[in-house]
This record gives C-alpha cells, structure tokens and sequence, in this order.
C-alpha cells in the first residue's frame, strides 16, 4: 500500500471520527426531517407533472380514435357513392389515426403503471415521514436525558466527595466544640451564683445546729436546784468537758467546710 493511499485513508478517518462527534441527534434528526419533506415536495411535482402528461395522453388517444373512426365512416359512405378511390383515401387516414392512437394506447398504460407506482411510493414517503416525526421527538428527548445524565456522571466524577465530607467533619466538631463552650459558660456563671446560695444555706444550717445544740447543752446543764438568775456558779464538771471538745470538734469541721 503506497503512501499516499495509507495518508488519505487516516485522514478519511480523522474526518468520519470529526464528524461523527460533531453530530448532535436533534439537529440531524431536524435535518433528516426537512429532507425528507422536500423529497416529498419533489415526488408531488413529479408525481403532479406525470398524472398531467397521463390526462394529455389520454385526451391525445381518444382525439386519435374520434378521428379513425371518423374517417372510417367516410370510407363507408365514398364507397357507398362509388367513390372508391376516395374511400381507399379515407381508409389510409383512418389506418394513421389507428396506428397513433396504437401508440398512444402503449404510452397511456405505461403512465398509469408509474402514476400508480408514484402513488403507493407517495403514501409510503408521508407514512415514513409521519413515523419519523414520532421517533424524532421520542430520540429527542432521550437525546436530552442522555445529555442530562452525562453531565450529572460527570459532575459527581469530578466531586472530591472525600475532601467534602472531611470538611464537613471538620465544621461539624467545630459546631461542637462551639456548644460545649458556651454551656461551659453557661455553667461557670450560675455555678459560681449557686455555690455562693450553697454556702449560705450550708452556714445557715450549721449555724441553726450549732443555736439548736447551745440550747440543749444549756438545758441540760441548769439542775434542779439550779441557783437563781443573776448567781455564777465556777465550777467544771466532766460532761462540760465533753461538750467543749464536741464543740471544738465541730468548729473544726466548719472550718474545713
């Protein structure tokens, strides 16, 4: 294979593959509908132009015969005068119209073979081209919804899915993060106000417990026969030693509070 073969078979190539990916299906299938309709535009002229020639040649031969069998009937009656040199005349035009009409009869059966080859050709083209019309809107659309779900394949190829959703990740720890600080803060400031209610209900209970225990131990530290108002007596026994170290010991536990 020489050169220049192999070098216009590439490009024939090239060109068909050019082709071929610049052909968008709802421009060709547009297209293929417009030549189809000037194909039947065309086949109605012709078809037009040929039954217009049939009724010509149907009008010529019945002319043809009228006029041989005219002149056969004036071959009849030259004869019937004793005309017979004039009769034979009229016989030979009779015989000229016979053979044209002869001729145009041919012509005539061959135009109504193709009017009706025309015809059955016509009706099949606007059946096609009705049917085409159906299928061009049908592969249109798929057309468009093969387009759509390329761009979408392509779309969701090119998303760095992985990417997006640590960063997602990210922002939602972020968001986190964010809240537990702010309940954190929350909390110190009532906490810091709640401690504070603590500890004066805490003292206020120790110190009503510390009022509730003065009054039993002075109580139980007056006898019966205790000395009048106004008199002191100094004197310690044991159970007051026992009371100070109980409250000692209390003091002491107030003081860790």
């Amino acid at each position: 294979m020489g050169l220049f073969d192999r070098l216009g078979r590439v490009v024939r190539a090239n060109l068909n593959d050019l082709v071929s990916k610049a052909e968008d299906p709802e421009i060709v299938l547009e297209q293929t509908i417009m030549d189809m309709g000037e194909d039947l535009i065309q086949l109605k002229q012709a078809f037009g132009q040929t039954l217009a020639s049939q009724k010509r040649t149907e009008k010529q031969y019945k002319l043809e015969l009228k006029e041989a069998n005219t002149w056969e009937q004036r071959a009849k009656l030259a004869l019937s005068k004793g005309e017979e040199s004039l009769a034979r005349e009229a016989l030979v035009r009779k015989k000229s119209h016979t053979d044209t009409a002869s001729t145009l009869k041919e012509q005539l059966d061959q135009q109504n073979v193709q009017i009706e080859t025309m015809r059955r050709n016509l009706t099949a083209l606007e059946s096609k081209i009705a049917e085409a019309k159906t299928k061009k809107n049908m592969l249109i659309a798929r057309a468009k919804a093969a387009k759509a779900n390329e761009a979408l394949q392509s779309t969701m190829s090119g998303l760095n899915t992985s990417g997006s959703m640590a960063a997602f990740e990210r922002m939602e720890n972020k968001v986190l993060d964010m809240e537990a600080r702010s309940q954190a803060v929350g909390e110190l400031g009532g906490s810091s106000l709640e401690n504070q209610f603590a500890e004066l209900e805490a003292g206020s209970g120790v110190e009503d417990e510390l009022a509730m225990l003065k009054a039993q131990i002075t109580g139980s530290a007056e006898p019966k026969g205790a000395l009048p108002e106004g008199t002191t007596e100094d004197k310690t026994t044991p159970k007051d030693n026992v009371v100070d170290a109980e409250l000692e010991d209390l003091r002491r536990q107030l003081d860790n509070l």
